[in-house]
Order: C-alpha cells, then structure tokens, then sequence
C-alpha cells in the first residue's frame, strides 16, 4: 500500500512543561503538584520539593528552549505540542493578577517556534495543577476550581491569541480515574475517594473544559480547541462473552470523558454505570448549557492496549498504567508496556467512526535505555534502531487509517527530547530524537546530542511520510 498522508499534515514532536522546563522556582513561578512528587505521579507525595526530585530541573528547557526549538526545526517540525505551568502565571492558581514574568516566557518560547514556522499546540493544563489549589481545595473536588481555571483560560487566551491557533484542555483527563493527584490535583489519598468524590471531580473537569472551549470559539473564532484524552483499546482476552461484555464496561469508562466532549452531554450509558456504582454527581443549573459546547477535534495519546477478561484470576499487566490484562499475542518495552501498531490503526477508526470528528495523535512513543556512543566520525550519538522500528511500525498505521478514511490532523511522537517521564519521574527512561547528558542522580551537562532516529524523523517528515518502510 501506498503511504499517502495529507499535504498539510502536522508532524511535529510533544513535551510538557513540567518533564523538560525545570526552573520550579524561577522568574515568580509557584509550586505544582509535580514538585511534591520525586518518584513521579503514581508515586508518594512529600510536604515540600525534595533534592532527589529529577523535575525540579528537568533538562532546562526553561533556559535552553533557544537551542532545543532550533533543533526542531532541523528536523523539519511543523507543530510542537508543549503545555504552559499554570503556577508560572498564576503562582498559587487562586491568584488575581498573572505573574508577567512568566507570561512573558511564553511569548519568548512561542515567538521562537513561530520563527521557524512551527506552530505551537498548547496544552492548557498537564498534569501541573498548582500545588496550593490541591492542599487548599483538594484539587477539582471543589468546584471553585472551575473558576479557578477560567481567569487562567481568559488570561492565557487573550495573551496568546494572535500566537496560538491549537489548544488542548486538559492533559489525558480519563486518567483521573486511575491516578486522581496527578490528573486531578486530588490531595485526599486515592484509597479514600468514595467515587461519587471522583466523579464530582470528573464534572467538574468537563464543565471548565467545555467553559474553556467556549470561552476559546468567542475569543480566537480561527483557533481550533480539542480535548485530550488516554487512548487506549481494549481487547477481550477471549471469545467469551463475558470477556466482551467486561471490555465493553472497561470502554466506555474512558469513551464517557470523549462523549461528553463530543456530543456535549452525559451519554446513555452513565445513568447505569453511576446507578450501580452509587455515584452521586451534583450538577448546577447552567452546567448541561455549558456541556453542550462541543470541541472541534479529539487529541489522544497511544502508547498500547489492554486486554479485559470476566475471570477475577487474571492478573494486571505490569507497567499499564490503566490496569488491564497481559495481550499473550503482543509483546513488551522494558516498562512492560505491550507494543501494538495495529491498535493505532484500531482506534483511530473507532474514535473517527464514533465521532465523525478530525483526530490528531499527540503522543506515542517508546520509553526506553539509552547508550550514548561515539559514531565513525568521532561525534556522540545514540543507535536506536528500536525506536526508529517502534515508530516506523506504528506510523505505518497511521496510513492505514488514513486510507481507511480517517481524517488526522497530525501526529506528535512523545518526548521529542529526552525528558523526566511523569510516571516515575526517570531520565533513564528515554524518548527522544535528542539525547539530554543528564542522569537519575543529578549528574551531567544537560548537553544535546542528536540520536540516529534524529535524522531518520527528520527525513519522514520532509518526503511526507514516504520513507517510511512498509
């Protein structure tokens, strides 16, 4: 088959704020919820940043974001997808005035991508809610926080306006069902949510999103606003129906944050999954109106799929951060993530069949060790082969779906530098085209170092996707 992808496809590479800025403290910057978070999201939280805390500094793209954004446009990038520390404008989230200096970083950093014709995708909130907003408030249980967020928006928007023409909401805001003080800036212990808590919270979420993208359409009319959520298909292990059933269920606990998004209301199926869970939601007047404003595509991030199964025996799949269990058919990165191509090509078509909506892959990837070494003309670089296949492999889905009739607007590989993973806050833990000298005990001279899959992106990009190896 001929990979074909559009003329005006979006290829691009994506980072968030709080993995590569460092800075924590810098120019009036507040503390977020990942400076309390040394072993990553899924990890213990501290009363106060710690030493060991690898994001604290990141690879110090804060400083150096010059140097890294030119390399990106080496390599051809049409968008860079990156996201703004909400505790950088507002230091402490309930805040009245924005803090100009870190308004101003932003306009430095947008200014140089659109220098070299790379446009930015912003994500509005990733993974960073300001660390006093979830001591204080216990994060998006109290619904202060969706005014909160809308004096950000409104900030940001009228800032940025004439800078940036693609915004995401929320950072894979499913996820907040799996790891609440990460996605939702919940400080109350997950074991003692009740999930009426969560749930109130999840609402709470999906109306300023929903406010954002309304407040986004009367602002900026030619900006195109999405929402961002965790792809992740779900298998039946087996035939059974039981199985079937139980991977329908384990769905729709994700579809439900894109339904909402989509079609701008609770869909049918809530009612039952709320009635036998107890689920409680208080909804105020106005709320359902407010839903009803509708995003103008779906961003998605995919870096596997799961398998769901009736039989209680069956143990979860290391590494996943959404549970599920272990695809005997596929197999795993060194996380024990399992690698499955096909089910890019999956739920592209099944995100598009449902919605009808233009999609943008803005993360995939392959987290992995790597050794730097010196090539034949004495220069430092890595060989990874591995990555270059994983994202050979998985683009070469991307086509597919394209030619099954799947409108995408672009793709942006994950961690285009290397950066601290969120999960488990490593630097070992490598993505990207560009190696960073930087280790898990602090050492190294944050020098970059372009990887052999550098010049391989770089050369997908500029025949369009043609070199790709079918």
């Amino acid at each position: 088959m001929a990979l074909n992808f559009p003329e005006d496809f979006l290829w691009g590479g994506a980072v968030a704020a709080n993995q590569c800025e460092g800075a924590y403290l810098a120019d009036g910057k507040g503390l977020s919820i990942q400076d309390v978070t040394p072993k990553g999201g899924l990890g213990p939280v501290t009363p106060e940043p710690t030493e060991d805390n690898m994001k604290l500094v990141g690879i110090d793209f804060y400083n150096r974001y010059k140097e890294d954004v030119k390399l990106f446009a080496e390599m051809g990038f049409k968008v860079f997808r990156t996201s703004i520390a909400w505790s950088r404008i507002f230091p402490n989230g309930d805040d009245t005035t924005p803090n100009e200096k870190g308004l101003e970083f932003y306009d430095n950093l947008f200014d140089e991508c659109l220098k070299y014709g790379i446009e930015p995708l912003v994500t509005i909130s990733h993974y960073e809610t300001p660390l006093n907003l979830a001591k204080k408030y216990d994060g998006w249980r109290d619904r202060r926080l969706i005014g909160f967020y809308e004096t950000y928006v409104r900030t940001i928007f009228e800032r940025y306006k004439d800078k940036v023409k693609y915004w995401l909401t929320f950072n894979e805001i499913n996820s907040i069902v799996h790891a609440p003080f990460m996605s939702g800036g919940i400080y109350t212990e997950k074991d003692k949510l009740t999930k009426s808590d969560l749930y109130q919270a999840i609402h709470h979420e999906l109306v300023a999103s929903a406010l954002a993208t309304k407040i986004g359409h009367e602002m900026m009319p030619n900006a195109k606003i999405g929402c961002m959520i965790l792809g992740m298909p779900v298998y039946p292990l087996t035939p059974n129906p039981d199985d079937v059933i139980k991977m329908l269920e384990r769905d729709r606990e994700n579809l439900l944050f894109s339904d909402v998004h989509v079609r701008g209301k609770y869909p049918a199926y809530a009612k039952r999954l709320f009635k036998e869970q107890n689920i409680e939601i208080k909804m105020e007047p106005g709320d359902e109106e407010i839903l009803s404003n509708t995003v103008d595509f779906i961003s998605f991030s995919y870096y596997m799929s799961i398998c769901e199964s009736a039989d209680p025996t069956k143990v979860a799949g290391k590494g996943n951060l959404m549970g599920g269990v272990p695809n005997p058919y596929l197999k795993a990165s060194e996380w024990g993530w399992q690698i499955d191509p096909k089910g890019l090509r999956y739920i592209l078509n099944t995100l598009y069949d449902r919605y009808e909506k233009p999609l943008f892959i803005v993360e995939n990837g392959l987290g992995a060790v790597d050794q730097l070494v010196e090539d034949e003309t004495g220069n430092k670089t890595v060989i990874d082969d591995y990555r270059i296949q994983y994202l050979n492999d998985h683009l070469v889905q991307v086509a597919e779906a394209i030619e099954d009739g799947v409108e995408i607007m672009g793709y942006t590989t994950w961690g285009c530098i290397d950066l601290v993973s969120a999960s488990t806050a490593e630097l070992k833990k490598r993505y990207g085209f560009i190696y960073v000298d930087r280790n898990d005990d602090g050492t190294g001279t944050l020098e970059r170092y372009k990887k052999k899959s550098f010049h391989w992106y770089k050369e997908v990009i500029k025949t369009n996707g043609k070199s790709l190896k079918n």
